[in-house]
């Protein structure tokens, strides 16, 4: 009995599998969606290039970082930002580090995130797709020993082993997923390529990249790579709806703080069946129903773009606490922690900073840290929050330019 939606005996036919979604229901989220979209995108074009420049920096940041961190790979901050300043030529003060530098995997992590969206109308391909996976593995040489023990393929479609999403006992193991066999995958990847660069006349754009994103994971046509690259051309899919290649919101970064929402609902959307419903109500055989994954993805989707007006805000006050101290005699140290603290507050830093904590960032002795934090607070660049003592905690000095 077919058990997956790419065993249901429609699967191959037509421009698309035969998905179907109830619209009225899908109504006011997607008109929130547009909304949110219509405020953010507004407002950007009401600052200076200045302010949004910082503003795509901060999204970037955040996508790179956290579409790894959604398969559990965790990047150093320092040499994500450093790619990113790099690679959309932000190198002045203020924005990073000058002693952090990008890594291998970072800088081509970022060109990739940056492809993406860059040239949202350029044609995706599958050479285009296959040069994302392989970007995912910068650090491999062309036979790389590490990837040979488990004959993973980098910058090619997967192997000929039967591709499952498994996790529990290796003696027991839980099955979340199985992909479509191998056979016939280039011919399933080249139709939805297809399908992506010439949607239905009459497809909502903004469900059209949440389709795409449940079409392509079900394909997992790679043997590693698949979310990142899946929600590298969703980016795309939505930088196609906003007609804007500067993103001023994270939906990786949204997608992680739901991170196990996220494959639940994947993996309930791959399931013939779902949702459980009484037989008389869904009786058509021939569709596969993905409302719940299309309600959830909007859902998420606004969750990124108001995320993203929130760190616009962020970004807005970092640019004026920066010209306020353009002339503020500052060592590079004290620079690197004022950013970790613009860039963080309301999350990392909800309770301030302390001397054992400014010795961590800035890699120094506490006796080092004390004094520069006396000096950042004659300097006004921060303020004591109410406590003293071991306890005493400093926040960004906010008041002169909120």
């Amino acid at each position: 009995m077919p058990h997956y939606i790419w065993q249901h005996p429609q699967w191959h036919q037509g421009i698309a599998p035969p998905f179907t979604w109830q619209k009225e229901s899908l109504r006011h989220a997607l008109e929130n969606v547009r909304l949110e979209q219509g405020r953010l995108l507004g407002r950007a074009e009401l600052l200076p290039e200045a302010t949004q420049a910082p503003a795509q920096l901060d999204a970037l940041v955040q996508t790179a970082l956290r579409t790894s961190e959604i398969e559990g790979e965790i990047l150093n901050v320092a040499s994500v930002r450093s790619s990113v300043v790099r690679h959309l030529g932000l190198e002045h003060a203020g924005f990073v580090n000058s002693k952090a530098n990008g890594t291998p995997q970072t800088e081509c992590l970022v060109k990739l995130l940056i492809e993406a969206t860059s040239q949202p109308d350029q044609a995706l391909s599958l050479d285009t797709l296959c040069q994302w996976q392989a970007a995912l593995f910068p650090e491999s040489p062309t036979v790389p020993e590490a990837y040979a023990l488990t004959q993973l393929k980098i910058g090619e479609l997967r192997s000929q082993a039967t591709m499952q999403v498994i996790s529990g006992r290796l003696d027991k193991p839980t099955v979340h997923f199985e992909a479509p066999p191998r056979s016939g995958l280039e011919q399933q990847v080249q139709r939805f390529i297809h399908w992506f660069n010439h949607p239905p006349g009459d497809l909502d754009s903004i469900l059209r990249a949440g389709i795409a994103h449940l079409w392509l994971i079900t394909l997992h046509p790679f043997d590693d790579g698949n979310g990142r690259v899946t929600r590298a051309v969703t980016d795309r899919a939505l930088a196609q709806v906003e007609h804007n290649s500067i993103r001023f919101y994270s939906l990786s970064a949204a997608i992680m703080a739901r991170r196990k929402e996220y494959y639940q609902q994947l993996e309930q959307a791959q399931k013939l069946g779902y949702p459980d419903s009484n037989p008389d109500t869904n009786s058509d055989t021939n569709s596969i129903d993905i409302t719940p994954w299309l309600s959830w993805f909007l859902s998420v989707l606004i969750d990124a773009i108001q995320q993203g007006q929130h760190r616009f805000q962020r970004v807005i006050d970092k640019t004026r606490f920066w010209q306020q101290h353009a002339q503020t005699v500052l060592s590079e140290r004290q620079i690197k922690v004022l950013n970790r603290l613009l860039d963080g507050q309301g999350e990392e830093f909800n309770e301030g900073i302390n001397a054992r904590k400014y010795m961590s960032l800035a890699k120094v002795s506490k006796a080092t840290a004390t004094r520069e934090l006396a000096d950042l607070l004659a300097k006004q660049c921060i303020r004591k929050l109410p406590g003293g003592g071991r306890s005493t905690r400093y926040a960004i000095a906010s008041n002169k330019y909120s």
